[in-house]
């Protein structure tokens, strides 16, 4: 006997579209947000200047999520050394442009975050209101830029006094970029189960 055959339906489609969007996790990314003002310019968070620990931090994460991702493949291979190469030099001239030309040298953080394809929530230095707006970039390991516009939905201090604890939702964020989000994601919770399972072993 033969069964009609079915397809999903937009509504399903989008429903299971939208329950990726929400899947959540706590992550480590380098990160620079800054509050858009009403004139539509940006306002820095934090008015301290770059230091060269920020700098090294900055630097070096990419390449030490290229070699967890890749594991004992690139560790002998003849690419690390000219990679390493790279990063020391990037750091001397960031160092130097830091000296010279403070205000031309911003930085992307190593932020501990919770991010969804949705949303990221983070701690900031400062209170942010309910409805601000933020111009957003996250690099995702390991070298991908993601640029966005969010809104603030909640501040909430910390208990411990040391920042705000702050919630924030995607008001404009490319489609392709959230797919490279929502794909970060999974692919971090993937990862993390294989560990979980090989460590139980």
């Amino acid at each position: 006997m033969a069964f009609p055959v079915t397809t999903p339906s937009a509504s399903s489609k989008n429903s299971a579209d939208e329950r990726r969007e929400w899947i959540r996790i706590d992550d480590r990314v380098l990160m620079e947000y800054r509050v858009l003002a009403e004139t539509g310019t940006v306002v820095p968070v934090e008015a301290t200047s770059t230091t060269p620990e920020m700098i090294s931090a900055a630097v070096m994460k990419p390449t030490a999520d290229l070699l967890a991702r890749t594991g004992d493949s690139l560790i002998g291979s003849p690419v690390l050394p000219w990679i390493m190469k790279v990063d020391y030099l990037l750091e001397v001239i960031l160092n130097s442009l830091a000296i010279s030309q403070p205000s031309s040298v911003t930085m992307a953080r190593p932020t501990d975050v919770n991010l969804s394809g949705g949303g990221v929530g983070f701690v900031s230095p400062r209170e942010l209101a309910a409805g601000d707006q933020l111009a957003i970039k996250l690099i995702l390991p390991p070298f991908l830029l993601i640029q966005a516009l969010a809104k603030v939905i909640r501040s909430v201090p910390q208990a411990d006094g040391q920042g705000f604890e702050i919630a924030t939702e995607f008001v404009d964020l490319k489609a392709d970029d959230q797919e490279h989000l929502i794909r970060h994601i999974l692919h971090t919770q993937a990862e993390r189960l294989r560990a979980r399972r090989t460590s139980a072993l």
